[in-house]
């Protein structure tokens, strides 16, 4: 099956940290960069992370640099997110995605639920 599948998400305090998990399967996953996106209740969805097919670029949205680390293990087909520091703000549904031609839009999975609350 084509898919990408995210894991790891739940509730923690501010100031904790998860580690949200992608596993991808049936694509080709070293020739992709992968992206994690979130979305909020009532907002738009935003990139927060993005990994080039080798791991070897990284970006941040500026609201998570240097709180969230993005890292892949193309061995392994996967891709994590590891969230530090977390916020109320942090609050979403994350998901991860990669731009496959044929799919329109990419290939998303069925996203995570992170809640940040004391």
């Amino acid at each position: 099956q084509v898919q990408l599948v995210e894991s790891g998400g739940g509730l923690v305090q501010p100031g904790g940290s998860l580690r949200l998990s992608c596993a991808a399967s049936g694509f080709t996953f070293s020739r992709y960069t992968m992206n994690w996106y979130r979305q909020a209740p009532g907002k738009e969805r935003e990139l927060v992370a993005t990994i080039t097919s080798t791991g070897g670029s990284t970006n941040y949205a500026d609201s998570v640099k240097g709180r969230f680390t993005i890292s892949r293990d193309n061995a392994k087909y996967t891709v994590t997110l590891q969230m530090n520091s977390l916020k109320p703000e942090d609050t979403a549904v994350y998901y991860c995605k990669a731009p496959i031609v044929g799919y329109r839009g990419g290939l998303w999975g069925q996203g995570t639920q992170v809640t940040v609350s004391s």
